[in-house]
């Protein structure tokens, strides 16, 4: 015995010395009220210092694995040794069985069918990878998040470090209401809910406009962002697809499907649409509006990617033109942005929405980390955003051209959409299955996102893929789609 005891990491020796014995003790291989060998023992048998031993023992102690008789060393407490003997640790008795797979239930399968990371490429080392729309971390300015980290922490930690409100944190609310006031938003009679990143918003806000007598129906853009589909079927709503034109969503398309069915609420994605990139006119927002304001169908607006704007002017969102009225749930965050390591985002609506919303939100999590919230918050008060973003637009936008000329250089089959953001969306001729051309380009070394996973229907978009360049360096950006294109061509020809 203690001769498999081995140092690992940089971790402080006596906590490495006291989760060794405590496995020891939870295995059996020490059993209760056995006696441990002396501080001085054990030091030589671990070869380590015997102040790491005292240390590790009184760590034990503490943890109630073990108690210590004065003048006669310490030993393994009964209830830790029979508790793992009870359930078929050291007597070798079958231990307690569950299937757990056979108790799931329709929504917690569903979240595994629907799970786009598990279903994802198993890529190999060096592979080009253009499946992340995620930032380039090489972009973050970690001298000033460190910044703001201390600069908060040196003027409340204490409070930062206890429970929070559900609400969200009040500096940064106020700051956040200022910033889509800026937008061109009228903030009378709405309120703001933190919550964690885009995702936790909108499943709040499903949850809350899910119908309790029948099945949700909702309708969106055609295709959309995969994580808003897969939450849309996972609280229970039909999902009613409208295509999207070179300028936004279909609205003749869209107002024909809203003469002939009802729905509960919208999704909607104006700016730098997943996954096509697209910008919605300023003419289709306000005939979108109309059309929504006509029908009394809620609108929750996905703010996603709006700062990286690489030409033209501003256009306001969705929630700015609808001006004092109240039927705009604007979803924001900063992920795409700035840092989707620290989960914050927010949900902007109606103040008697914010309210009920906020009882949910502190039913299942209680507040989004006050942590998070407070160096978002300071980060943003130091003036850094303004410069982060304005360095990370301009690399994304040279990124951007680059992919799109090499795009048309080596994909002349393709028709190309995006109008900024991290990624492009192409469309192929009919005869080009992307999961297949996937499956070869795989073979490659190169990898891609198949575009059927943002449609709404089963079998349709199977010639798109979306191509996300944010993380890829400029070399791999030429060489990824040199290769994509060359088996796209041996497609065309079989």
């Amino acid at each position: 015995m203690f001769q498999d005891f081995k140092l690992v990491g940089d971790r402080p020796v006596a906590i490495q010395v006291k989760e060794y014995v405590k496995r020891l003790i939870i295995k059996g291989a020490l059993q209760a009220e056995q006696k441990l060998p002396s501080t001085r023992e054990m030091s030589g048998l671990l070869k380590v210092s015997r102040n790491t031993v005292i240390a590790a023992y009184e760590g034990l102690e503490d943890d109630g694995f073990t108690y210590a008789i004065p003048g006669k060393g310490s030993y393994v407490a009964a209830m830790v040794g029979q508790s793992a003997a009870d359930n078929g640790g050291a007597d070798g008795s079958a231990a307690w069985q569950i299937d757990w797979k056979a108790r799931m239930n329709e929504y917690a399968v569903s979240a595994v069918e629907l799970d786009m990371m598990k279903q994802g490429i198993r890529a190999k080392e060096g592979t080009i990878s253009f499946t992340s729309i995620a930032p380039d971390e090489q972009l973050f300015d970690l001298g000033d998040v460190r910044r703001a980290f201390m600069d908060r922490m040196a003027i409340e930690g204490q409070v930062l470090l206890n429970y929070g409100y559900a609400k969200g944190y009040k500096p940064l609310i106020d700051y956040l209401m200022h910033y889509m006031e800026n937008k061109g938003v009228d903030i009378s009679g709405k309120e703001m809910l933190i919550t964690g990143g885009f995702t936790e918003g909108f499943d709040i806000v499903l949850s809350a406009l899910r119908p309790s007598a029948r099945r949700g129906a909702a309708i969106c853009e055609n295709p959309t962002h995969h994580t808003a589909i897969k939450n849309l079927k996972l609280q229970g709503f039909e999902i009613t697809g409208v295509p999207m034109e070179r300028d936004g969503i279909d609205v003749e398309r869209l107002e024909a499907v809203l003469q002939t069915n009802s729905f509960d609420l919208a999704y909607l994605t104006p700016s730098y649409h997943n996954p096509t990139g697209i910008v919605m006119s300023p003419a289709k927002r306000s005939a979108v509006m109309k059309l929504m304001m006509r029908h009394q169908i809620p609108v929750i607006e996905d703010g996603f990617n709006e700062e990286l704007r690489y030409s033209g002017a501003h256009v306001a969102p969705l929630i700015a033109t609808a001006g004092q009225g109240n039927g705009v749930i604007y979803i924001g965050s900063f992920s795409k942005v700035l840092f989707p390591g620290l989960r914050v985002g927010w949900v902007l609506g109606d103040r008697a929405l914010i309210d009920t919303l906020e009882s949910i939100k502190r039913a299942r999590t209680i507040h989004t980390s006050t942590i998070d919230q407070s160096i978002l918050y300071q980060y943003l008060l130091n003036g850094n955003f303004d410069k982060y973003v304005k360095k990370a637009r301009t690399e994304y936008k040279r990124k951007y051209e680059l992919t799109k000329a090499y795009c048309e250089a080596h994909l002349p089959e393709a028709q190309l959409s995006g109008d900024g953001g991290l990624h492009l969306f192409l469309t192929f001729p009919t005869g080009v299955n992307t999961r297949q051309l996937l499956e070869a380009c795989t073979e490659q070394g190169v990898i891609f996102t198949p575009g059927d996973k943002f449609f709404i229907q089963e079998g349709e978009g199977t010639n798109t893929l979306r191509l996300g360049f944010s993380r890829v360096t400029d070399e791999n950006i030429e060489q990824g789609i040199q290769i994509i294109g060359k088996q796209v061509r041996s497609f065309l020809k079989a």
